[in-house]
């Protein structure tokens, strides 16, 4: 007899369902397959460079250098448990800390269940992907830089809004300025200051 049908790559298929957004009007609406995509590009960039042009931290000391490659596979699944849980809106995901944590928690069982969806031979080489292990310095500086391309992505969102004459994101784009010029990492810094201001081009400009 065959293997047993798997449906875990079938469920990572449905984040094309997941709206993004879900309380603001959308020039042009944003899934969760695109973002983690375009999150999964920016986490590489950012590992790319902080080891290429900032290995060293401000004290001389050499910094920890998460691999690209593995930044850009735990974007991709970043927000995987959200495939079974939703997207919920930022305002009520933060409305205070105890909504915060059962959130995660809800998050912490999706994830669970999505790796339990995975064959046993299989599950060891996708539970780091999904739920990273934080107490490796490594893992957690991979992390940081998925965060913080996570971030990037939602300002970018914001701007690619704001040029196409939507001013519904005008306030978010401000408050996701603040929070991305907060992280305090150069290498987000220098993505911010050499590569988002294209995202306010049009396609001509571009080119």
């Amino acid at each position: 007899m065959g293997r047993r049908s798997n449906p875990f790559f079938a469920m990572m298929q449905r984040m094309r369902f997941i709206r993004r957004w879900p309380l603001m009007r959308n020039t042009l609406a944003e899934n969760l397959q695109e973002h983690s995509l375009q999150v999964a590009v920016t986490a590489h960039a950012l590992a790319v460079l902080r080891r290429t042009r900032f290995p060293v931290g401000p004290d001389g000391a050499p910094r920890v250098l998460p691999d690209p490659d593995r930044c850009a596979a735990m974007a991709l699944y970043h927000d995987a448990p959200e495939i079974l849980v939703g997207d919920l809106p930022t305002p009520i995901k933060y409305f205070n800390p105890e909504i915060s944590r059962a959130y995660k928690d809800v998050e912490g069982v999706a994830t669970r269940k999505l790796l339990a969806m995975l064959p046993d031979d299989l599950r060891p080489s996708f539970a780091p992907l999904l739920d990273p292990d934080r107490s490796d310095p490594a893992v957690a500086e991979a992390a940081a830089l998925v965060k913080a391309a996570d971030r990037l992505c939602a300002y970018t969102k914001c701007l690619e809004e704001g040029a196409a004459g939507n001013t519904e994101f005008r306030t978010a784009a401000k408050a996701i300025e603040a929070t991305v010029r907060a992280i305090g990492m150069p290498e987000v810094d220098c993505f911010l200051e050499e590569f988002v201001p294209a995202f306010r081009l049009s396609l001509d400009e571009l080119e």
